[in-house]
């Protein structure tokens, strides 16, 4: 089976990855370098985490996210993730962490409750007032965002992927399974798929309200040196609700010696930007946005006037209604990818291997589709995911008692 890929971040690598695996032949199409600097998927770090407000098909989902990634580890030859634990935080009036907290309960995920003594001496960093709801969850860590698209770039390379780089798509035939380069080339497949993320909208723009672009600053800081053993050691921190979207994520040293930093973010939209076309953009963090993400966590760490921004960066996220990640049939031969959110690189590796089922034939297209779209389906209406693992294809139908995950 011949396939084309249109994008190559994450979701489109690891769709390759899947396809591959399945024994499909892929042409993967980036308009850029591999990996783009300008892309999503490009930073540090990206988190995996259980707590998911009231979403309860996509805290589901994170069993099959770490399921895939061991599938994934193994074939790289590396395990590309840091454990941290997660920190779910909320001030008066936010009801994410309530929310998450009684959907964890019910799913038997293991977390637990901190009052504001428990959480004083345990987190030190942390300025508890204005808290008003606290919970630990053991799993939970990062992601090497960049690593991981660097070693799946090499891995497919080397098992047979025919990428063309540095090549824009300026059209897509749904109907007949063909591309047309910017050169004047028209390529043709069995399926196309395409994963082009914020840039979505530009090459489709039927599917511009599920891919809107949205700039994201987030900001690395250095921490008072007495300070940083403690950040060494410290969870995932995530304070998301109505009135904030303020998540950090602590330093560590990888296993192989590299150094990730403390990123701060918020969660919340920016405005609709241009991603580039491909290079095109604004892409300089301005003080005003610098300083909207400090805000918060300025309420939250202690002694954060000795806090120094080391750097800021800027990505794009294509966002979805209700965060909801789509999958849709645009013909007979093509489908596409988009609405990641900016929470989607966590499962990238479970939803390439559920959407090469689909594109091959092997799992019925919309059940994958509301599956990807967070539904929570009867056991009868599951994709048949089992040729990749045993785990990935129950995993909405597992009872309360055996849904608890060592990641």
């Amino acid at each position: 089976m011949k396939t084309i890929i249109v994008g190559g971040g994450i979701m489109g690598l690891c769709a390759a990855w899947a396809l591959r695996r399945l024994g499909a032949e892929v042409t993967l199409i980036e308009q850029a370098s591999l990996p783009n600097p300008l892309g999503s998927s490009v930073d540090q770090h990206r988190l995996i985490r259980y707590p998911y407000g009231a979403a309860r098909g996509y805290a589901r989902m994170v069993h099959a996210a770490y399921d895939s990634w061991e599938r994934l580890w193994r074939d790289l030859g590396v395990t590309l993730y840091v454990e941290t634990g997660t920190l779910v935080l909320s001030g008066p009036g936010d009801d994410w962490a309530a929310q998450s907290r009684t959907m964890l309960a019910a799913e038997g995920i293991q977390h637990e409750s901190l009052d504001a003594a428990a959480l004083a001496a345990r987190f030190p960093l942390l300025d508890g007032a204005g808290i008003a709801e606290a919970f630990q969850c053991e799993h939970g860590g990062i992601l090497r965002a960049e690593a991981i698209v660097g070693s799946l770039k090499h891995h497919l390379l080397d098992r047979g992927l025919r990428l063309l780089s540095r090549m824009r798509v300026e059209s897509v035939d749904a109907e007949a399974g063909a591309v047309r380069l910017a050169d004047g080339r028209r390529l043709q497949a069995d399926q196309v798929l395409v994963a082009a993320g914020p840039w979505t909208a530009a090459l489709l723009p039927d599917l511009a309200e599920m891919a809107r672009p949205s700039r994201q600053v987030a900001v690395y800081l250095a921490p008072p040196p007495d300070l940083a053993v403690a950040w060494y050691h410290a969870p995932m921190l995530l304070d998301i609700g109505q009135q904030t979207g303020f998540y950090a994520v602590p330093p560590r040293i990888s296993g192989d010696g590299m150094r990730l930093g403390l990123k701060i973010s918020d969660h919340r939209f920016g405005p609709t930007g241009d991603p580039g076309a491909p290079f095109a953009g604004e892409r300089q963090a301005r003080p005003d946005e610098i300083e909207a993400i400090l805000a918060p966590a300025r309420q939250r760490l202690v002694r954060f006037d000795e806090y120094r921004v080391v750097e800021a960066r800027t990505c794009f996220y294509d966002v979805a209604p209700e965060e909801r990640f789509q999958f849709h049939r645009l013909g007979p031969r093509c489908a596409a990818f988009c609405g990641s959110s900016g929470h989607g690189f966590k499962f990238a590796s479970c939803l390439g291997e559920a959407m090469a089922l689909a594109l091959t034939g092997q799992a019925d297209f919309a059940a994958v589709a509301d599956w990807i779209g967070g539904a929570l389906l009867a056991p009868a209406d599951q994709p048949a995911f089992g040729v990749f693992g045993g785990v990935f294809g129950g995993i909405n139908a597992l009872p309360a008692s055996a849904s608890d995950s060592s990641a």
